[in-house]
């Protein structure tokens, strides 16, 4: 960048998901632990839903 060259500011930032997108992602992640019998996935699939629960409380 030149001294030349303006300034920008960044754009204000914005939400990616919406509280109702975090509550669907998370009755996805209940349906597909209860078909899934790797043990690996579903310590993975426990993990994420517990971390989308802690942006939605009594999402269930």
């Amino acid at each position: 960048m030149t001294e030349d060259a303006p300034k920008t500011e960044p754009g204000r930032a914005r939400a990616l998901f919406s509280t109702a997108d975090f509550r669907l992602l998370r009755a996805a992640l209940t349906s597909h632990a209860r078909q899934t019998e790797d043990r690996e996935e579903l310590a993975k699939i426990n993990a994420l839903h517990h971390r989308l629960g802690t942006y939605v409380p009594n999402a269930e």
